[in-house]
Formats: structure tokens, sequence, C-alpha cells
């Protein structure tokens, strides 16, 4: 997992089986971290496996 910003997340995800699981995971976290709600987080595939999370304008 690599943190770019205060407000995003890069995480590269081996197991394609576990995808929707991590992901889930992920935003979860994110949105506790910043007291937001889930729907406030944006879900990019960012290139090959790797998926980066971040924070909407509602954030």
């Amino acid at each position: 997992m690599t943190f770019e910003a205060a407000n995003t997340v890069t995480h590269k995800i081996w197991d394609r089986s576990d995808v929707h699981t991590t992901l889930d995971t992920l935003v979860e976290d994110l949105a506790v971290r910043h007291n937001t709600s889930k729907s406030n987080i944006a879900v990019t595939c960012s290139g090959p496996n790797t998926f980066t999370l971040s924070l909407g304008s509602g954030a």
C-alpha cells in the first residue's frame, strides 16, 4: 500500500479472487479514518491490479 497524499491511497491487489473484498475493506478503513461516508470515496483502476482510492470533494 502506498500513500500518495493525505486523502489518497494506492494499493496493488495480487489475488484477483479477493479484489472486491479487499477494496471494500480499504474503502471502509479510509472512510473511518477521515470520518466520512463510503460514498465519498472514489476507486479507480490506476494500473494492472492497482487501485487508487481517494476522498471526494464532500469529505
